[in-house]
């Protein structure tokens, strides 16, 4: 067990407080909701666009899945690693230059017009979403210590976030009806430089630097072991499952999270002290995100491709049904203030995983050829309000159990664990449909009274792009022809992948139940806790 000292906290401002130390504190606060917010922002920019992006690039299956991961891989590698270079050298000032970084990615997405550019793009804004996300969750951890200060600044990030969420399928889907896909990114970058601005003169600095150091060996382990784990997923539809390189990867994550572990073990400095996993609420939120996260963003996933890919829907309407979604926390956010208060994260978590479960399997009932808002809307706020719940209920019940000093690495690792989550959505549901739709499709190619040409071109267009570039492919009467078949196999593929998201967030719901509970203890930050049991 983890002994946890006690800690007495200064006290937030009040009306006591000087005025400069009071407008401080707010612009804090401001400047990382609105580092958070344009995180957040990339992280889902795509969901809108993705029918647009395939039809505009070409891409296969797998591209287009990279896409969307191209980003998320640094956000869930390097978490660690910019938690501890926050702790060293300031959170504010890798904020500032994680979000002057993440300009840098959307400039090369906004001039990209080749998969292969946008990827590249995606990659480099999602390392400076690797700092934003635990440089401003710690900021807020920081500067709010007393209970009901930490709960406001938890749920003012939360919902921060969920804005984000909320405006990325706004802009994007709005911009790319009047021009093309690459101005979504361009008008982001600019946000960035905007977000830099705003954070270089409201926020105060803060950092943790004892005990702390750059652990190389271990984030080039972690970092192998998630590209190999990544790797393996995505391409191993089209690839194939016993292909050497798949293999190889998967054989590789395991080596190199075993050593991981290893090195964490002995390292004097860790990035991740490995004894934060003996705190029951804390290992628990640790599951928890990786499982419901990846139930939550597979499922996000699973409706952009079912609207913009298999539907052909037009980039705003296909960006409603998110604003659906996400405009639900903002609403909320009062409801979410209180509970963190006063009912603690237990009851939020259990309660938003069985929403997300259920929402799920609503979604997955609605015919696919259901285009309108009205059948979806069920679904998408039963969805939106289990998002908000659960991911104001898991920062707080990570970095309030664990010592004042360790809420850089606390944070830092919830990033991490979730954003992994959130990788592992696109990629698992995307690898599980895509390999069963073109299973069905190889059959029923066959039955489909194709001349053998036409046969030919469509089996040579599946084997090299895969069911989703043949659904959206340009065969003249072909893809008429087509048509049933391949929207039947991605309608069959993506609603078995709503199972599996379902699942994934009732199982997280249970961890939720059995180690979390339903008291109120881990609604504030650790003050008085003699140890963790």
């Amino acid at each position: 067990m983890v002994s946890i000292p006690a800690y007495d906290p200064p006290a937030a401002p009040s009306s006591d407080t000087p005025p400069a130390a009071t407008a401080r504190h707010t612009g804090t606060i401001i400047a990382a909701c609105l580092a958070v917010c344009l995180a957040q922002i990339g992280l889902v920019l795509p969901a809108a666009i993705n029918g647009v992006m395939q039809r505009t690039l070409h891409a296969s299956g797998g591209e287009l899945t990279w896409i969307s991961d191209a980003f998320l891989v640094p956000a869930a590698v390097l978490a660690l690693t910019f938690g501890v270079v926050g702790d060293l050298y300031g959170r504010k000032k890798l904020v500032v230059g994680a979000t002057l970084l993440s300009a840098v990615g959307y400039l090369v997405s906004a001039t990209s017009h080749s998969a292969a550019q946008l990827i590249t793009g995606q990659a480099i804004s999602g390392i400076g979403a690797a700092a934003l996300f635990p440089a401003s969750l710690s900021m807020i951890t920081a500067i709010t210590t007393t209970s009901a200060a930490r709960a406001k600044g938890l749920a003012s990030w939360t919902t921060a976030l969920s804005l984000g969420a909320f405006l990325a399928p706004l802009m994007s889907g709005g911009i790319v009806e009047h021009a093309s896909f690459q101005w979504a990114f361009g008008v982001t970058g600019v946000l960035a430089v905007i977000t830099a601005v705003g954070a270089w003169l409201l926020a105060a600095e803060s950092s943790a630097p004892e005990g702390r150091s750059l652990d190389w060996p271990g984030q080039i382990a972690i970092a192998v072991a998630m590209l190999a784990l990544l790797y393996g997923i995505i391409q191993g539809p089209s690839d194939g499952w016993s292909s050497a390189p798949v293999v190889a990867s998967f054989v590789a994550f395991a080596v190199f999270i075993v050593a991981f572990v290893l090195v964490e073990r002995c390292s004097a400095a860790p990035m991740l002290r490995l004894e934060l996993f003996r705190i029951p609420a804390f290992a628990a939120s640790a599951a928890m995100a990786v499982i419901g996260m990846f139930g939550f963003l597979g499922g996000a996933y699973d409706l952009s491709i079912r609207l913009g890919v298999i539907q052909h829907q037009n980039p705003f309407p296909a960006a409603v049904p998110f604003l659906v979604i996400q405009g639900v926390t903002p609403l909320i956010w009062p409801l979410l203030v209180r509970l963190l208060h006063r009912v603690g994260p237990g009851p939020m978590l259990v309660t938003g995983f069985v929403s997300l479960a259920g929402a799920q399997l609503w979604l997955r009932a609605v015919p696919i050829h259901e285009s309108g808002l009205i059948p979806l809307l069920g679904p998408l706020v039963l969805n939106g309000v289990g998002f908000g719940l659960v991911v104001a209920a898991l920062t707080a019940a990570a970095v309030n159990v664990v010592p004042p000093k360790l809420t850089g690495m606390a944070g830092a690792t919830t990033s991490l664990v979730r954003d992994l989550g959130q990788t592992l959505g696109p990629a698992v549901v995307g690898a599980v449909a895509l390999g069963m739709a073109a299973r069905q499709l190889t059959g029923s190619l066959a039955d489909a009274g194709l001349t053998p040409k036409e046969h030919g071109i469509a089996s040579a267009v599946l084997h090299e792009g895969g069911p989703l570039a043949l659904h959206s492919a340009d065969l003249g009467p072909l893809s008429a022809k087509l048509a049933p078949y391949t929207t039947d196999a991605l309608a069959h593929g993506y609603n078995n992948g709503l199972i599996l998201t379902a699942v994934a967030c009732a199982a997280a719901a249970v961890i939720a139940a059995v180690f979390v509970g339903f008291g109120p203890s881990g609604t504030r930050p650790a003050e008085a806790e003699g140890s963790a049991a």
